[in-house]
């Protein structure tokens, strides 16, 4: 009968404290334990080698395409981040009057303005240094990131068919330019399901005025997907947002980044993921 009594007030005392941890959990408590995953998740992941396409496009203000490329890499991870191999490289261009579609190296009029600009941003967010192919600093999600952010619990909803917690975030310095949003949090395993930001305030006034530089609309949208063997992976990237600088240089631009097709580098296994239609 001991036995019993005891198993039965271990049952009562789970039950009675799952709420009270619950909420207890603040914005920070919640940020740490996916922190302190994703640190984890980090490592999972550089055990897969997978599929990446990247997709830039620049276009006048009025909507009109002007460049595009897409780029398919096969991505293998090393011990101090990833290496790409490009599998297809396809673009296309305007120029008088017409669309000139190409394939593979040498890229046509690359020294354009919009073909720097192609080249520049597939360079800078799709960063081989970070294990996931994506740039390190955009979102606070690692420990050494969150210090430098504050966080708060803004609710709860369903995202994906996961109950999530809803978090809210910026930089703690308020005259930092960096990157403010909200992050769906898995309420059972802490792990991202969908971060969104934008920069965290204006570009500076005299700025915009003197150097005639702005980005309006500058943010981020990634979407993260659990597979069967528990791994969370990145599987999405996107952004659109008008480009203005140095006075003559006006584009509205489009970036999409997509990773599939992941396989463990070490063992006769995969998970798969498909966009869905």
């Amino acid at each position: 009968m001991r036995l019993v009594r005891s198993c039965a007030a271990s049952l009562l005392l789970a039950v009675l404290w799952a709420p009270l941890e619950a909420q207890s959990l603040t914005a920070e408590k919640i940020m740490k334990r996916v922190a302190a995953n994703q640190d984890k998740a980090e490592k999972q992941r550089a055990e897969y080698i997978y599929q990446q396409r990247i997709r830039i496009a620049t276009r006048r203000p009025n909507g009109k395409l002007l460049r595009q490329e897409t780029t398919i890499y096969s991505v293998v991870p090393t011990s101090s981040g990833i290496e790409k191999q490009i599998k297809s490289f396809d673009g296309r261009y305007w120029r008088k009057g017409e669309y000139i579609d190409y394939h593979g190296e040498p890229r046509p009029n690359s020294d354009s303005i919009d073909g720097d600009l192609v080249k520049d941003m597939r360079d800078d967010f799709a960063n081989e240094k970070s294990k996931d192919g994506l740039g390190r600093d955009l979102f606070p999600l690692t420990s050494d990131q969150g210090k430098d952010y504050w966080f708060k619990l803004l609710g709860e909803q369903t995202a994906a068919g996961r109950q999530a917690y809803r978090i809210g975030f910026g930089p703690r310095d308020h005259n930092e330019i960096t990157w403010a949003g909200e992050a769906l949090i898995d309420k059972q395993e802490f792990q991202p399901i969908n971060v969104f930001t934008k920069l965290s305030r204006r570009i500076p006034f005299v700025v915009r005025t003197m150097l005639g530089t702005d980005l309006p609309g500058l943010g981020f949208n990634v979407q993260y997907r659990r597979f069967d063997d528990g791994v969370w992976f990145p599987v999405s990237f996107g952004t659109e947002f008008r480009l203005r600088a140095v006075f003559f240089i006006n584009r509205q631009i489009t970036i999409s980044l997509e990773n599939s097709g992941f396989q463990h580098a070490q063992v006769d296994s995969s998970i798969q993921y498909r966009q869905p239609k």
